[in-house]
Order: C-alpha cells, then structure tokens, then sequence
C-alpha cells in the first residue's frame, strides 16, 4: 500500500470484486444518476450542488464496505476509500489556499481596482468586448475561471447596464475566453490541478495547449464582434483605493506558485506542499498587518486631517485588521465539498469496476483521440470535474499528446453551454435576466467551430507528442 500511497500518479483503484453485473452496482450506478440529476437542476431547485453527492458518496462506500465485509474483505474497502481520500485531501488543500490568496486580494480591493481603472476609461462597447474577453483569457490562468469571469462580468453590466444583447455576448464570450485561458495551466482549473497533481503532465507542459487554447477563443470571439454595435457608453467615475499590502500580497501568491512548482520539479515532492507552505507566507504577513495597522492608521489620519479630507477621515473609522481565518472562511466551500462528494462517488463507482469497463469500451474499442473528443462535449452536459477524475482513475494507456487532448477538451467543452462550467453557471446568477441558457445556445455551432478547430490545432501543432508513450 505505500508503495501506492506516495504514488504521483496513484489513482487506478479496482476491487478485488468484480461488481458491475451485480444488484449493489446497479443500485450505486443508480445512486450516483439521480445525485448527478439533482446537481443538474441546482439553478431550478435552488438546492447546492454539495448535498446530493455527499449523500450518494456515503451510500455508495456504505454499499461496497457492507459488500466487502459479507465477503470477508474488510480491509480491501477500507484502504480504498483512505487512498481515494488521500487524493482528494491534496487536491483540496491546494484549492483552499489558491482560494484563500484570491479572497486575500479580493479583500484588499485588487479586483475592485481594476474593475474600476476599466470602466472609467470609457471604452467603446466592441472595445470593452475584446478588453473583457483578453483580460478573461490572460488572468485565469493564475486566478481560476470561475473568479475571472465575476470580475470580467461585473465590469460590463456595470458600464453596459440595461443593454441586454451586449451583456448576453460579452458573458458568453467572457466564459468561453476564462475556460479556453484556464486549460493551459495547472492553476487555471480543477481538472488542470488534477491532472498535474497527477504526474502526468509537468507544469511547463501544459504551455503547449496556448495556442489551441487561444484558438478556441478567438474564433466565436471573432464571429460575436461583428454583431456589436460600436457605441461608446458613458464613462463612469469609480475612484478605488487598494489597501495596505494589496501588492505585496500578489507578490506572496506569485512566491507560493514558484514554491509549489518547485517542490514538485526539485524535490518531487507534492505540490500541495508548496502551497500550504505559502499559507504560512500569508499568515506572517496577516500578523505584520494586524501588528502595524495602528501606527498605519496614525499616520493616515495626520495626513488626512492636514488635507482636510473628511470623506477619509470617516473610512478610518471602519478599518477592519486583516484576518487570514476569515479569507480562508470565504473560500469556495460548496466547490470544495461538491468536488469531496464527486471523488468518492467516481471512486467508488471504480472500486466497484466500472471505470475499468468504461476505459476498455472507450480506449480500447476506440481510438483515444475520438474517446478524448467525446468525452470534452460530454463535459459540456455533466461538469469535467467526474469526467477528468474518471480518466485519471481510468489510467489509459495514452500518449502524451492524447493526454494533453483530455485536458484541452475536459477544459473548453464545457463552453458549449451555460451550465457545462462553473464560469457559466456563476454568470447566470450574476448576470440573471441578461446572460440566459437559450442566449448561449444559439452561439454553440459557433463555440463548436471553436472547439474543433482547437483540437485540430493540438494535434497538427503537437503532432511529435502523440508518437510517444504515455
């Protein structure tokens, strides 16, 4: 077992029982469909996406422990949900300090900043189109999809406010540019997280999906500017002050980024142990800013009483000391309990030997490259997180390339529809009534353009690592 334990790519479990054909599989298949349902209708049933597979994974793993134990195999059940816990556990403590750090920038008003330096330089509608989609593309690489495209997406309904069209077009082009920008990075995604926290492809590795990357969103980006009428909006005066220790605090992210890269490149170490190194970064600074914040503020107010600045002098009053616990409090909860359920769900569903099933239809009856193609629309419909983690427990026999397909399509299918990513999912809550699921639907032959081109794009483009085993 330890030798699987400290395994970087140790995700192939598989029972010692071949269940599928039985009647407990059935009911765990089952299980897991009306789990997954619920979680489809979660903007209908106003119903978190968390409670359904935290629910179907604890009736799942009670199934295959009762199973085991009938047959005498305690321990087989036993070390299989720990070792599947093992995974999720790394996975999700990258993700709670990742989340920690943008809720720490949120907070010191980096967002808020450059939200507003956007929207007071009064760019035209087809400019700010083109601003957003870039601006998407280019921070979720470092700041994941999801926090991207709010803030893209808070900007134009703030300048544009009224104007259905235009918001539907720039969310959609929004969400379409922070799911293409977040596959080729290991911080741009959860499946990108996994699949480097995996061993399987080396962070500088996923550089070679760029240029796919930006295909797939520049082609309906392209095809959407030429329905944009070029008004030019009034400029709006949004003064923001970012607060003490906002750049440093983005200078401590970047530091934690090298470190967990490092401890992964140099030491082979997980990368979650750079990460919650840089925690510590964070926590040290917290007790700088909590220890010096009087002196700050004294100085502060001398100033502002020599201005005569009232409106500022009011805004000390309600300064609040920076405090790491309550940015790790906001951190995404539902996400990170949601992608818990989904683990152990698949996980299970691969103990029992379906995923094994599932990899010889589609990577051995198939070829790999239609199997990686299928799955990415798949994706669009249920979300990428159980899709990625099903091949990763599948562990196909694939090439690099192909490797570096699934992690392109599982990233970028989901821009098919609103709901086949968190990005569009959180925009239809943001933007309600302007960006809608049928106003993303009537661009998807256009987003297919866009994702088909892409692939063809990684396999002309990167065609040697196809030829190379996996």
């Amino acid at each position: 077992m330890a030798a699987f334990v400290f395994s970087t790519s140790a995700f192939a479990i598989t029972g010692e029982l071949d269940l599928t054909g039985s009647l407990v599989g059935g009911i765990c298949v089952g299980i897991f469909i009306i789990a997954y349902l619920l979680v489809m209708g979660e903007e209908k049933l106003h119903m978190r996406k968390s409670k359904p597979v935290l629910v179907a994974a604890g009736i799942i793993w009670g199934l295959i422990g009762w199973v085991y134990v009938n047959a005498g195999l305690p321990d087989a059940a036993e070390e299989a949900f720990s070792e599947t816990l093992l995974e999720y556990t790394e996975l999700m403590l990258f993700l709670l300090v990742a989340m920690t750090y943008i809720n720490a920038m949120e907070e010191r008003r980096v967002f808020d900043a450059l939200r507003a330096w956007i929207v007071k330089k009064g760019f035209s509608y087809r400019s700010l189109f083109w601003i957003t989609g870039l601006l998407a593309f280019v921070i979720s690489p470092v700041a994941d999809n999801l926090t991207t495209a709010l803030l893209m997406c808070a900007v134009v309904t703030k300048v544009a406010e009224g104007d259905k069209k235009f918001i539907n077009l720039c969310a959609i082009n929004i969400v379409i540019a922070a799911n293409a920008g977040g596959a080729f990075s290991p911080f741009g995604d959860i499946t990108t997280l996994m699949v480097w926290q995996a061993g399987i492809v080396e962070f500088h590795e996923f550089f070679e999906l760029f240029v796919p990357s930006l295909v797939n969103y520049l082609i309906p980006a392209i095809a959407m500017s030429f329905f944009i009428q070029n008004r030019q909006p009034d400029a709006l005066r949004e003064e923001v002050e970012l607060k003490r220790g906002a750049f440093r605090i983005i200078g401590l992210f970047l530091l934690t980024v090298a470190t967990a890269v490092a401890c992964h490149i140099f030491l082979h170490l997980p990368p979650v142990l750079g990460m919650m190194t840089g925690l510590g970064y964070l926590q040290f600074f917290g007790y700088y800013l909590r220890r010096s914040l009087p002196r700050s503020l004294a100085r502060k107010r001398t100033r502002y009483l020599q201005r005569g600045d009232q409106k500022k002098l009011e805004r000390l009053g309600s300064v609040v000391p920076f405090d790491v616990f309550s940015r790790v409090a906001r951190s995404e909860w539902d996400t990170l309990l949601f992608f818990y359920g989904v683990v152990m769900c698949v996980g299970g569903l691969g103990f029992l030997g379906y995923l094994a099933s599932l990899s010889d239809l589609l990577y051995t009856q198939w070829d790999a490259t239609w199997a990686n193609v299928i799955l990415g629309l798949v994706s669009a419909v249920v979300d990428n997180i159980p899709v990625m983690f099903a091949v990763l427990t599948m562990q196909p026999d694939m090439s690099h390339g192909h490797w570096l397909l699934i992690t392109l399509t599982a990233g970028v299918g989901g821009s098919l529809l609103s709901i086949g990513s968190a990005a569009g999912v959180a925009l239809m809550g943001q933007a309600r009534g302007y960006y809608t699921f049928m106003g993303h639907l009537k661009w998807a032959p256009v987003i297919l353009l866009g994702y088909i081109a892409s692939v063809l794009m990684h396999l002309w483009l990167n065609a040697a690592s196809f030829t190379l085993s996996g």
